[in-house]
């Protein structure tokens, strides 16, 4: 309804509007109102954004662009759409980010913009970059990083109320921000890299959920991002297919793909929370496999987690946020798909059987057995193909309003 709405005033150039939805939605409808007032604030938020923000003078000038000031009578109703409308802000943050081209988003962009954040909002941030990766031993980011002149980085922001108990246990929220992906020397072919700006979604989402959570949700409860950022290229530094990784934890990875080095960049972040941060639980979101988009399309994301308390959390945080997922199976013999003759594991299985599930369960070597974890491919969703109702075409921030309702608890 929000699109629609949005839409017509995009046309007419209105500047206010004044919704008198209350009794429609309430006594006819049967909506909770303050939910309903969320959405239509989203809808309305999320149609504003701007995707021509690279455009230049060859293309003419940029459409006029009213600004509009909405009202509605109804309490329930007005509350809800603040709320929504700042969440399609930190969506909408998450949105740029992905859009920013690669040579612009570089590595040392991405740990500006969440210094940035963390300046604007009073959250904490530190980005362990060269010597501290090698100190630390992120052996992924190391390797899938080095054939480019933009370093890795492993970026950590943490939101810390006031009120938060001493010894709380945080929430970790972990984000493949591969700035752009090549490949590597499995060199992508015909027109398999357009696109693969978007390689950083996971972690664009992250750093969206972490504006949402500090701005609008105000969690009681401590809560950490960690950005696993690179830029998989090529020169005569890249890793090979062949090559030997030995990771903190002491699994050891056989490399068969370079173009599989999502899973081998997230490991890291893994590893890192599950040993640093004592979490309660971890969610990450990553841009994985082109297999998720093959199983699942762009309805669902697609969701890798054994922990029932947390996937009930989750599946309340879809509810709410109308962002859904889609549970796939773990099973042992996922696992043993990633058994390598030569290592411990393999980072891709060549015959490609259960291409989204090899990647879950490749992480799931770089989680301790007892630390409530879900992984969730977005490689379907973090992208709108077509204009309709409250998006355009381009990205969608997919996760941000999901993660803001799973701290919301």
């Amino acid at each position: 309804m929000a699109g629609a709405i949005g839409r017509r005033l995009q046309a007419t150039k209105d500047e206010r509007v004044e919704l008198r939805l209350g009794s429609a939605l309430e006594s006819v409808a049967k909506l909770d109102l303050e939910h309903a007032g969320r959405c239509l604030g989203e809808g309305l938020g999320l149609l504003g954004w701007k995707n021509w923000m690279f455009k230049g003078t060859g293309h003419g000038d940029a459409p006029k662009r009213t600004s509009l000031s909405v009202s509605c009578p109804h309490e329930g109703l007005a509350a809800g759409l603040e709320v929504g409308l700042a969440l399609a802000e930190s969506t909408n943050f998450a949105r740029d980010l992905s859009e920013t081209p690669p040579n612009i988003a570089t590595t040392g962009f991405m740990a500006d913009q969440a210094r940035k954040l963390a300046r604007t909002l009073g959250l904490k941030c530190t980005v362990l970059e060269e010597k501290d990766l090698e100190r630390e031993r992120l052996i992924g980011l190391i390797n899938v990083g080095k054939a480019s002149e933009n370093k890795p980085c492993l970026i950590r922001l943490e939101y810390r109320p006031k009120n938060a108990r001493t010894n709380a246990k945080p929430a970790v929220l972990v984000g493949k921000t591969m700035t752009y992906d090549t490949g590597g020397l499995s060199l992508k072919i015909n027109n398999g890299m357009v696109g693969m700006k978007r390689d950083k979604d996971g972690g664009c989402v992250v750093l969206g959920a972490m504006h949402a959570i500090a701005t609008v949700i105000k969690p009681s409860r401590p809560v950490v991002a960690l950005l696993a950022v690179a830029e998989n290229s090529i020169s005569d530094e890249a890793y090979r297919p062949d090559d030997v990784l030995t990771y903190r934890n002491g699994v050891t990875v056989e490399v068969t793909n370079t173009d599989a080095e999502g899973r081998l960049v997230l490991a890291d972040a893994l590893i890192w929370a599950c040993e640093k941060e004592r979490p309660e639980y971890i969610v990450d979101l990553a841009t994985l496999t082109g297999g998720v988009i093959t199983a699942l399309g762009s309805t669902f994301a697609g969701l890798f987690c054994e922990d029932d308390k947390l996937r009930e959390k989750l599946g309340r945080a879809m509810q709410t946020s109308g962002e859904r997922w889609w549970r796939l199976p773990m099973d042992q013999e996922y696992r043993d798909l990633m058994k390598s003759p030569i290592a411990d594991i393999v980072n891709s299985n060549p015959n490609r059987k259960a291409h989204p599930i090899q990647g879950a369960a490749f992480l799931s070597f770089f989680v301790q057995p007892k630390v409530a974890w879900a992984h969730i491919d977005i490689a379907g969703v973090h992208v709108s193909e077509s204009d309709s109702g409250c998006w355009v075409k381009g990205p969608t921030g997919w996760g941000v309003r999901l993660l803001a309702d799973l701290l919301s608890e």
